[in-house]
């Protein structure tokens, strides 16, 4: 790739994730699905499959999936600079107004109401994530095989089976299955993946440069959504002393309410802990560890691929992932989906969504907080 078309390259990454870091609300299956909707669809960067596969190889990794895929899509895009542009861009967004956030609550000891504005959102956004699961679920379902598989992870995840089990455990059932149907194991002989050693705290204080190294062993060894990083923060900080419960809990909040990755509750928590530097350094340390990943896995996917037994188990984990997206959007519904002000935000944006094909996300997006909005009033 010469210089020219690099730049031009980074360019185009760094303004859209720039947009999806600014609207991309709802949690991880949200940004995968408007990902998907912006990258294979309406730019034509990859193939479905590849956009597939990428999200199967990030789900096998510890980290936020929807933040790795971004760094995949600008790896695939611009090389290594587009990785660390498309990262941060995306990224960029929550922490700045995590950190505004955190500067008035840490100031005045509350959070703003935001709800009249944020109730529209969550129903607009469950039709995109059908979308990406409908179309992400026509490429991953290629025999009877994999809708077995897929139908058995839905089913262990809405029964609220932990994701990393029901991924590991369906890619070990496709590996099973392959040796089951084929005599050898195509293996190559040099795929090898780099693991981040764990990092062990010392002492019982938390200066700047532990707040780094806490934030750091997470980003490092988590895997899941906000609900396991609620426990880990717990256990990391609240436990210890260093934050109460009621300041967690709104941590998670402004996470959840603000968009991009909820792991932006970082920059809040570091705030609380150490001020402005104990934000950036926090914040550093939870995502450090997805660039890292995601450059030492990225190159791997296409021999991934061109190996018969690890194909079987991503072409597994992919329908697996599918099937989570699935749980995910039956759950956000079920939570969601109460009244008939939010039924009929959903239906109406699910319209949408399938037959302007074309239309950003953001249009969504914007159109269900609007709606939500003047519907409060009626």
């Amino acid at each position: 790739m010469n210089s020219t078309n690099e730049k031009s390259g980074l360019g185009e990454i760094a303004t859209l994730f720039l947009k999806l870091g600014c609207i991309s609300f709802g949690g991880p299956a949200v940004h995968i699905a408007m990902l998907e909707d912006e990258v294979v669809h309406k730019r034509k960067w990859m193939s479905d499959q590849h956009f597939l596969d990428l999200v199967g190889a990030t789900n096998i990794i510890p980290g936020p999936n929807s933040t790795e895929m971004t760094m995949h899509v600008g790896y695939e895009r611009a090389g290594k600079p587009g990785l660390f542009v498309a990262g941060f861009c995306f990224i960029f967004p929550a922490v700045l107004i995590t950190g505004i956030v955190a500067f008035f609550y840490a100031k005045y000891g509350n959070l703003p109401s935001v709800q009249e504005f944020i109730f529209g959102i969550k129903p607009a956004v469950i039709s995109i994530i059908a979308v990406a699961a409908y179309r992400l679920g026509k490429k991953a379902l290629k025999n009877v095989t994999l809708l077995v598989f897929g139908i058995f992870a839905l089913v262990l995840s809405l029964l609220n089976v932990s994701e990393i089990f029901v991924l590991f455990f369906i890619g070990l059932l496709g590996l099973f299955w392959f040796y089951l149907n084929r005599n050898t194991l195509n293996t190559p002989k040099k795929l090898k993946l780099s693991f981040l050693p764990s990092i062990v705290l010392l002492g019982n204080g938390l200066g700047k440069l532990k707040i780094f190294l806490s934030f750091l062993k997470i980003g490092a060894i988590l895997y899941g959504g906000g609900y396991v990083l609620f426990a880990f923060l717990d256990a990391e900080f609240v436990s210890r002393g260093l934050m109460t419960r009621a300041q967690l809990i709104d941590s998670v909040a402004v996470g959840q309410f603000t968009p991009g990755p909820v792991l932006s509750t970082a920059t809040f928590v570091g705030w609380q802990l150490g001020g402005f530097f104990g934000s950036m350094l926090a914040t550093l340390g939870i995502f450090l560890p997805s660039f890292i990943f995601v450059l030492l896995l990225n190159p791997f996917i296409p021999k991934i691929r061109k190996s018969a037994a690890l194909s079987a188990i991503l072409d597994t984990v992919n329908i697996t992932a599918v099937a989570l997206i699935v749980a995910v959007s039956f759950k956000m519904s079920t939570e969601v989906l109460l009244d008939w002000r939010s039924i009929l935000i959903c239906a109406i944006s699910l319209i949408i969504v399938f037959v302007f094909k074309k239309l950003n996300s953001a249009f969504i997006v914007l159109g269900g907080s609007l709606l939500g909005y003047l519907l409060l009033f009626v």
